[in-house]
């Protein structure tokens, strides 16, 4: 059953600046999509636009159908409503995303207090519930954010986002500035919560490691467009993109020799959206770019089972990280 499904999504700033192009995705209940891509690319923005949650002056379109019903087309209370019992957010920096002068007990409650239609007695029950069931005792829900470490605030996020009982969670950069042991106790128990309770998951980051670990699928995104979408390992291990094979060949991989003579990334930035390049906007940072690729744009198709890529080499032989690293290393 498809919980989400994302048509022509496009979001345009004030100045116009084209932060998500055309953007199509589908979720499962149950199921866990990952979105990769460096800072610029539009993760943020899409997350964002799925709650309406974009400021004033902003221009939307395209179809964000949650359950089958639109949410760019709802009226404002329906959105609030939606926000908390349909779908919810885990901000990226926890500190930042909690009030500082309320316990976060009663941070928890509040969305229960506004949607949930229960009493404060239930509410304060159910956000001790909540805090066990992230892996904090109940006592902590006296605590004022700054009492509480990292990962603390953030499986305090987690639970606020559970609070209502959403079909979707976003979570947003969630093991941002979190140690490595620290963040792989929140994966785990993120994808622990998703099993349990059937939700689905959309895990937005720049690390391709983390999502192909966590994420059934996973969606690259270049210059606000789905550059390539597929089942996450096989993204992560073979991309079919250039850029996808740039960003996975900066994590190296423990005990694989060859990943030591891997490119540590790309030279140079995504472009400004509001002046986004002719052709391909990746021409300008691509190894292995072809003359066309100025002038003539490049839609998703097919790229191997259930795997898509926008590049003018797939289904031809595409350069692998060797042909990257040559380029680079060309004056």
């Amino acid at each position: 059953m498809t919980l989400l499904e994302v048509r022509g999504l496009t979001v345009t700033y004030p100045g116009g600046a084209e932060a998500v192009r055309g953007v199509d995705l589908s979720l499962a209940a149950g199921r866990k999509l990952g979105i990769a891509g460096e800072s610029g690319c539009g993760k943020s923005t899409l997350a964002l636009a799925l709650l309406r949650l974009l400021p004033a002056g902003t221009r939307v379109g395209g179809e964000i159908l949650l359950d089958g019903e639109d949410i760019l087309t709802m009226r404002w209370g329906r959105v609030r409503a939606v926000r908390w019992a349909g779908a919810s957010i885990v901000f990226q920096g926890a500190m930042h995303s909690l009030n500082p002068v309320h316990r976060v007990g009663d941070q928890i409650a509040e969305p229960m207090l506004l949607h949930a239609n229960t009493t404060r007695v239930a509410a304060r029950k159910r956000t001790g519930e909540l805090l066990e069931h992230v892996g904090l005792p109940p006592a902590r829900a006296r605590a004022y954010p700054h009492e509480l470490s990292g990962g603390q605030r953030q499986r305090v996020m987690i639970a606020m986002a559970l609070a209502c009982d959403p079909h979707l969670v976003i979570a947003d950069e969630p093991t941002t500035a979190l140690d490595v042991m620290i963040q792989a106790q929140i994966l785990r128990l993120i994808e622990q919560l998703v099993s349990e309770q059937e939700l689905g998951l959309i895990m937005i980051s720049h690390d391709l490691a983390v999502l192909a670990d966590t994420c059934d699928r996973l969606a690259v995104m270049y210059a606000g467009r789905v550059v390539e979408e597929g089942p996450a390992r096989a993204v992560y291990e073979a991309a079919s993109h250039p850029y996808g094979k740039a960003l996975s060949a900066a994590f190296p991989r423990i005990g694989d020799p060859a990943s030591r003579f891997a490119p540590r990334g790309l030279a140079g930035d995504p472009p400004d959206p509001s002046d986004l390049p002719s052709g391909c906007t990746f021409h300008p940072r691509c190894p292995v770019a072809l003359d066309e690729c100025a002038v003539q744009d490049q839609a998703l198709r097919e790229a191997g089972q259930a795997r898509r890529a926008a590049c003018v080499h797939v289904g031809a032989a595409v350069p692998g990280v060797a042909a990257v690293q040559d380029a680079r290393s060309t004056p």
